[in-house]
């Protein structure tokens, strides 16, 4: 497939991740290709099941562009799961209706371990002809976000078999057996590295890597077992492509606490959750990297007057942007299945209204 590419129209988001000015302040939203949409319910039953509609690029390309059709977002992101990897790794990934993912043979004892491979050539194709399909259809319209899980994230599915609460199984292995757990690790962050860097050569322009559980992680284990192989990821990414800057993002939930060792590691932006408090985050670290964030998805659950004076109270609390910072307005996670749709137009509006006054002021 040609990766010959009409030109960007919209490139305020990447000029927000690359700490540029822009006239507003871009948003997208984590899952904003989701169960909330009508119509991306309607082409999930065509498709049969989340694995058909993932690992078809018709439907993935199909779902991916249904939220740009309804709302005025400033990035696609390539619709896909954030477990691919392991799954091509041959750890079985399915699904279950209302359970989450599952893996049929995790990683249960030291065998299983030892015997893990990286993913061999051509297992993940799927993906990448996907992110160029995407790509062609947004003929330019928005710039495209590949991603990838971090290497503990995927790990602790790898180890629990699903999700995890507790994270009994991962902790324990990490504990008693840390030579295992550098070991899973290790091969994670080849493959997603791999994995990110085949994106960006079909066709992404920008890159996340989600690290949903770093926060279920003590200090100190932090940065030995989830930051460590998150910016070894981050060092072996392109950082151009075709004369194009190629930003990367990475989010950790729950790792308010560690912002400043995050904004280190040498990736463009960093992911925020709900909990921490923008402008807070801005003095700590926004003349590094810029931040992406962090409405908490249930404000969306409010009446439209209350979800405008959230949006407006998140925008103030960054402030009004400039040259040498950049700021990409997203949820603190991934939007709820349970979201009304007009909530979103009025966040959308609301982002892209305030955020031109902000700048004018």
């Amino acid at each position: 497939m040609s990766t010959q590419f009409a030109p960007l129209k919209n490139d305020t988001f990447l000029r927000a991740l690359m700490r540029q000015e822009t006239e507003y302040t871009p948003l997208w939203l984590m899952r904003q290709a989701g169960r909330y949409l009508p119509e991306y319910r309607a082409t999930r039953k065509r498709a049969g099941s989340f694995m058909s509609l993932a690992k078809n690029p018709d439907f993935a390309t199909e779902v991916t562009i249904q939220p740009l059709d309804r709302f005025k977002l400033d990035a696609a992101i390539l619709f896909s799961d954030i477990l691919t990897v392991p799954d091509a790794m041959g750890l079985g990934l399915y699904f279950e209706e209302g359970e989450g993912p599952k893996f049929e043979r995790p990683l249960k004892d030291e065998k299983s371990i030892m015997d893990l491979k990286v993913p061999v050539e051509g297992s993940l194709q799927y993906v990448f002809d996907a992110v160029t399909q995407i790509r062609r259809t947004l003929d330019g319209r928005v710039p495209l976000i590949g991603f990838s899980g971090s290497p503990w994230t995927l790990a602790c599915y790898m180890v629990e078999g699903q999700g995890s609460r507790e994270f009994h199984g991962i902790k324990t292995l990490m504990y008693k057996r840390p030579d295992l757990m550098d070991r899973i690790l290790r091969l994670n962050a080849e493959a997603v590295a791999t994995y990110l860097n085949a994106q960006i050569d079909a066709g992404a322009q920008a890159v996340m890597i989600f690290d949903s559980w770093g926060g279920a992680l003590a200090d100190g284990a932090y940065q030995r077992f989830s930051l460590k192989y998150m910016q070894d990821v981050v060092s072996k990414l392109q950082k151009e492509k075709d004369g194009k800057r190629i930003p990367c993002i990475v989010f950790t939930k729950g790792g308010g606490l560690w912002l400043e060792q995050i904004a280190d590691i040498g990736a463009d932006a960093l992911g925020l959750d709900w909990t921490v408090n923008l402008g807070q985050a801005r003095a700590r670290v926004g003349d590094k990297v810029a931040l992406q964030g962090n409405l908490d998805p249930a404000v969306l659950f409010a009446e439209p007057d209350q979800i405008r004076k959230e949006v407006t109270a998140a925008l103030h609390s960054y402030g009004k942007p400039g040259a040498g910072h950049g700021h990409v307005f997203n949820l603190g996670h991934g939007i709820s299945q349970f979201t009304s749709p007009d909530a979103v137009t009025v966040l959308v509006e609301t982002v892209h209204e305030v955020s031109r006054q902000q700048r004018q002021a």
